[in-house]
């Protein structure tokens, strides 16, 4: 005799790029074994490739764990991990008004969003005929590189040159698709230093979880407001 299928509860989100409403599920035995295996391994790639994959599953294919804006993959990550092992996460915050003594935060999922500032925009201006559309980075964008690395300086020109989307001269539109990487590359390493700061606050004003704790320092007594952004600060 066959034993009985469990149901899979359901639940729905609102993509924070479209605001699309999204079915998805928590996460299955099988899966949770791949991805703590892949963070086993500390292999970057294993790890995205497992998560990518678990998005695709758990969203039943309505979502792209590779294509998709990272800022996307990261909050229905969230959502899945919050409904599969447990609705809250303890974090381990510093302490704003000595920069070294740490305390630990519980902070529900539930209150973790996906947050876009009013200063961002898509499209850089960067000379009076000349302008920029970028494109959110995905998750493919910054494979082989690890959560923490993947906003440092070392890395922003490799993510740079995937998230040039159009180059617009005048009446003129450049499209990605049509520019060498070569090309594109000799065009960023022309710009100028303001130029380039430009198109960095695209990166540092684009959507990304966002929550707002407060910590009184045990050694101080002093109260203090922290700001914790990304998945990986989340999930330490």
């Amino acid at each position: 005799m066959a034993l009985p299928k469990l149901k899979t509860p359901v639940y729905t989100l609102d993509l924070p790029s479209t605001g699309e409403k999204v079915k998805y599920r928590p996460f299955l035995v099988k899966e949770q074994k791949i991805l703590m295996m892949a963070q086993e391994s500390e292999n970057s790639e294993e790890i995205f490739d497992a998560i990518s994959s678990l998005i695709n599953s758990c969203t039943f294919d309505k979502v792209n764990g590779k294509t998709s804006p990272v800022f996307d993959i990261e909050y229905i990550f969230l959502k899945v991990r919050s409904k599969s092992v447990g609705e809250t996460t303890t974090v381990n915050v510093l302490c704003p008004d000595d920069n070294e003594t740490r305390v630990p935060v519980s902070i529900k999922f539930d209150d973790i969003y996906v947050q876009i500032t009013d200063e961002h925009s898509n499209e850089v201006k960067i000379s009076d005929d000349i302008k920029m559309v970028m494109k959110y980075p995905q998750l493919s964008d910054i494979k082989g590189m690890t959560l923490k690395e993947k906003t440092q300086t070392s890395q922003v020109f490799d993510i740079l040159k995937k998230c040039i989307w159009e180059v617009h001269h005048g009446d003129v539109i450049h499209n990605r698709v049509d520019i060498s990487d070569e090309d594109i590359e000799e065009f960023i390493n022309n710009f100028t230093t303001e130029q380039f700061e430009m198109v960095i606050k695209f990166f540092d004003t684009m959507p990304k979880l966002r929550h707002e704790v407060e910590v009184t320092n045990p050694k101080t007594k002093v109260k203090g407001k922290v700001i914790i952004e990304g998945l990986d600060n989340f999930l330490e």
